[in-house]
């Protein structure tokens, strides 16, 4: 295990050494996760890149850190981990929170950032509403009580059957992370609001959705995709939320397809 201390906080993290001719790739997961959930995708691209996984403050095995949070401090400790690794001109891969993340650390670094792999995210996340809701259940009940309301949104029905392993051990993830670094999340993806942001998104980027994305659905993701100048758009089929547990064969394909037009465009004459 890998740990910097960033921002006065711990972060865990984990570097992968790949090519020195090829992109950094970083990934950045999902409110209630932890780094994990890429593994099924980064056993198909290491050999091939570097790579650079993380716990956001708050998740997984990295600290708590000061509160609240705001979006832009998740940012900020991605551009320090980035610091601290001497990685520049990265390609940035935000799941959920973790693409609202991507997006303010290119509006912050954007030395940092090569290109932007958007997934299952958008400029905008729910309403007030809804997180001062979900902040509300969890402080008084636990994660425990929102689980099986949490995993409608993340999988699909296939993907949630009682015989599916795998699917129990994704909600002993969620349950187990802290409920302070998630409540604080949740108020951090509350507040944030990058929509005047992603219209000057000028990196090239790719918006990526399951078509049975029950947090931010597909018409939502395209909402976003049309924000940004020449941004793609791709749905993956029989995927809910989190695409790179459900289908982690075709959103590495995906991946795979637009990192090749990134450098084909940047050796273009």
């Amino acid at each position: 295990m890998q740990f910097a201390r960033i921002n006065d906080v711990t972060i865990h993290y984990q570097i992968i050494g790949g090519p020195g001719d090829k992109p950094v790739l970083v990934f950045a997961n999902s409110l209630g996760t932890d780094f994990r959930i890429w593994r099924d995708v980064i056993v198909r691209l290491a050999g091939d890149f570097a790579i650079v996984l993380y716990d956001k403050r708050g998740h997984g095995l990295s600290d708590l850190g000061q509160m609240p949070y705001s979006i832009e401090d998740h940012a900020t400790d991605l551009a320090g981990l980035l610091d601290f690794l001497s990685v520049k001109n990265a390609i940035i891969c935000g799941l959920s929170v973790g693409g609202l993340v991507a997006q303010s650390l290119y509006q912050r670094r954007a030395d940092l950032v090569r290109a932007l792999i958007l997934c299952d995210t958008a400029h905008k996340i729910g309403t007030a509403e809804s997180w001062n809701a979900r902040i509300a259940a969890v402080e008084a009940e636990g994660i425990e009580s929102i689980v099986d309301a949490i995993m409608e949104r993340w999988f699909t029905p296939a993907f949630r059957r009682p015989e599916n392993i795998a699917y129990a051990g994704y909600c002993n993830m969620l349950i187990r992370q802290p409920v302070e670094g998630y409540a604080a999340t949740c108020a951090a993806l509350r507040d944030a609001d990058l929509t005047g942001a992603a219209a000057k998104i000028a990196v090239p980027t790719i918006c990526i959705v399951g078509d049975q994305d029950g947090s931010t659905p597909p018409e939502l993701v395209l909402s976003t995709a049309k924000l940004i100048p020449n941004a793609r758009y791709e749905v993956i089929k029989d995927a809910g939320h989190i695409p790179c547990v459900e289908q982690p064969e075709a959103l590495t394909e995906v991946i795979r397809a637009f990192i090749d037009v990134v450098l084909r465009g940047e050796q273009a004459p």
